[in-house]
């Protein structure tokens, strides 16, 4: 190998190492204050579901904001628009440490969720930019293991240091990585003349862009309802497990966080499993596995069945995920940003539709129904997808 491809590979390591970071800095600031609802409506003397709404917060300035960034990182490079999202990112959580009041935080909080929109996404893309589509999937599943673990390590890390050095510490920590991070990966690219700037297409120009083909629309709707069928079960999880079989809420949630551990373990093995089965085996044993995952927890007699279910069902969960962004990054090469942002757009949409379909069929019915029929959609879903995938070939 040349010097020049030495050191060009080593240049698109070191970004992908601080994209990687920026995306689990995201990641664990959208769940940093999960684990810290009683702190914060002790220190606002609020109730807890008026606290929440710094949750809420985040969660709808981060779904909204979305499609805002795809265009932009497709116009001035994503790498780019990545490292100044991270950097305002900081502000968002420097001003939710020093907030004096619960509407302060949740403003805080609301600007750190339209900041991280720009993060996850747009990385995505850039791997689809940089990476051939044959490795692509095992580079996207190292991405996916870094977001997993900040998930897991914001809910975690929020209550453990609310407890031991008061909430506003989280946020302080917070900021500290992402302005390291931020600072580091801006400072490679802003001066940097190899970054590609595209023609502006507008919002609504790459939207009709990305949509105007079959194959996109296909796996936008996959995606729509694979959020929908997942993320309404696991929502409710913990409180089944507490009212079903009596756990406490900490041990139901500390089940439930089995679910990212397996997720974990798929990111881990990604590679292997897809030498060896494909695509279309991933998404056949994704289907495969969450169903199995949900429909033991809608049968089960005893809680002592659902940890290895909720491992499996992240593992499934994640196998049929990773093949929908693998091609989710290869659907409109042209607008890979605002291809990515229209996928994500969609994960969140079929979520929130979903969460509110299942909370219908918990008061007619329970909890068990809608796993049922997450397990049944998640299995037809997993198998038709690897069909269609089958069909259109490698691209």
């Amino acid at each position: 190998m040349q010097k020049s491809e030495v050191v060009s590979l080593n240049d698109w390591s070191a970004k992908l190492w601080l994209v990687g970071c920026c995306a689990f800095t995201s990641m664990a600031s959208m769940r940093i204050c999960d684990a810290m609802l009683p702190a914060l409506a002790q220190e606002f003397a609020a109730t807890a579901g008026q606290a929440a709404r710094a949750i809420s917060a985040f969660a709808l300035a981060y779904g909204v904001l979305q499609l805002f960034y795809g265009p932009l990182g497709d116009r001035f490079g994503k790498v780019k628009v990545i490292g100044l999202a991270t950097l305002a990112c900081t502000v968002g959580s420097a001003l939710a440490a020093a907030s004096p009041n619960l509407e302060w935080l949740v403003a805080s909080r609301a600007l750190s969720g339209a900041a991280a929109a720009g993060i996850i996404p747009l990385t995505m893309a850039w791997i689809g930019d940089s990476v051939a589509y044959e490795d692509r999937q095992a580079v996207l599943a190292q991405l996916l293991g870094a977001t997993v673990f900040g998930m897991i390590t914001g809910q975690w890390a929020g209550g453990l240091l609310a407890d031991a050095f008061g909430w506003r510490s989280a946020f302080v920590g917070l900021a500290a990585i992402f302005a390291v991070s931020g600072a580091l990966l801006v400072s490679r690219v802003i001066f940097d003349p190899r970054v590609k700037q595209c023609a502006p297409m507008g919002l609504l120009n790459g939207i009709k862009s990305v949509v105007g083909s079959r194959w996109p629309r296909v796996v936008l709707l996959v995606t729509a309802i694979e959020g929908a069928l997942a993320f309404s079960a696991l929502a409710f999880i913990p409180s089944d497990l507490h009212l079903r079989f009596g756990l406490s809420m900490p041990t139901a949630g500390g089940v439930v966080a089995l679910y990212g551990i397996g997720g974990l373990s798929y990111s881990r093995t990604a590679r292997r499993m897809l030498r060896r089965w494909g695509e279309t085996g991933l998404a056949r044993i994704g289907g495969i596995a969450t169903a199995a995952a949900f429909g033991t927890m809608a049968l089960a007699p005893s809680w002592y069945f659902v940890p290895p279910a909720c491992f499996l069902a992240g593992f499934g969960f994640y196998a049929l995920h990773n093949t929908l962004q693998t091609n989710a990054t290869q659907m409109a090469p042209w607008a890979r940003g605002t291809a990515v942002s229209l996928f994500a757009c969609s994960l969140f949409l079929g979520q929130s539709i979903g969460v509110l379909g299942a909370a219908w069929l918990v008061d007619q019915y329970t909890a068990p129904a809608v796993y049922s029929v997450s397990a049944i959609g998640l299995l037809l879903l997993g198998l038709s997808f690897a069909v269609l995938v089958k069909r259109r070939g490698r691209p």
